[in-house]
């Protein structure tokens, strides 16, 4: 079985998509199979894979319009479920009984040819995210090394729990993630201190890496690659290095 990790938080501006795609290619550099699920309307993560627009993608396949297997792109990155625009409206339009469901069926059909399947979720707690988490073995929740990287965390704990009690009872939080680490050394250690201690009261894990700011990931985004084939030196590609070591370390969850 593949794991499946949703890589989520509602609050923007934390690195998600970021990691999400660094997880994957990373993975993908280290002899794993991934598969990359855009599940975000935006189609950030689409962008920088290099997806096709015109080949369908996850919309497509969710609603049964076509299998599984033919909404999968070969980008340079590794596989890839695309996203498109049309998921933006998916609270209005995907209405059936069972439509916490979809993803996961779509996904059973595709998984075993995978050893790992990343997606990448919507900054929102709505039917798309509930999707995400419903097909997932576990969570990789990013946090911004800022003074608001908790806000809203009680709430995503909220639908997680809901989740586990409705639809998927397997559903394990994989650990917290901090991103976007400033210069300032008293400052974020301040800051990397408090999220300690926040984990902690919540019973999370925390992982030890810790994701810094750099200027290497915006410029891997623009040339629509891999930290890990754009900026192999750079010491946040070390930083996911480090992180992806500590994911692979936890096995199926």
């Amino acid at each position: 079985m593949a794991r499946i990790t949703t890589v989520l938080n509602q609050k923007g501006g934390v690195g998600k998509t970021t990691t999400a795609h660094a997880l994957a290619t990373g993975l993908n550099h280290r002899g794993y199979n991934a598969l990359v699920v855009d599940a975000d309307p935006q189609g950030n993560i689409s962008y920088t894979m290099q997806a096709d627009p015109a080949q369908a993608g996850l919309y497509e396949a969710m609603k049964g319009i076509i299998p599984a297997a033919d909404a999968i792109q070969h980008a340079p990155g590794g596989d890839l479920i695309s996203s498109s625009i049309d998921l933006a409206g998916a609270d209005m339009e995907f209405t059936q009984t069972g439509r916490e469901y979809l993803l996961r069926e779509m996904l059973d059909a595709i998984s075993a040819d995978y050893t790992h399947v990343i997606i990448d979720s919507p900054p929102s707690l709505g039917i798309m995210t509930v999707n995400a988490l419903t097909a997932s073995t576990d969570i990789v929740i990013p946090v911004g090394a800022e003074i608001y990287a908790l806000q809203g965390l009680q709430q995503l704990l909220n639908t997680i729990s809901k989740v586990k009690k409705y639809s998927n009872p397997a559903l394990q939080i994989a650990g917290l993630l901090i991103t976007r680490r400033g210069n300032n050394a008293v400052a974020t250690r301040q800051l990397i201190e408090a999220i300690e201690k926040q984990a902690e009261a919540l019973q999370l894990n925390l992982y030890g890496a810790v994701i810094r700011e750099a200027v290497a990931i915006r410029e891997a985004q623009i040339m629509q690659g891999s930290i890990f084939d754009t900026h192999p030196r750079a010491k946040v590609t070390d930083d996911y290095n480090a992180f992806i070591g500590e994911y692979i370390k936890q096995g199926g969850i």
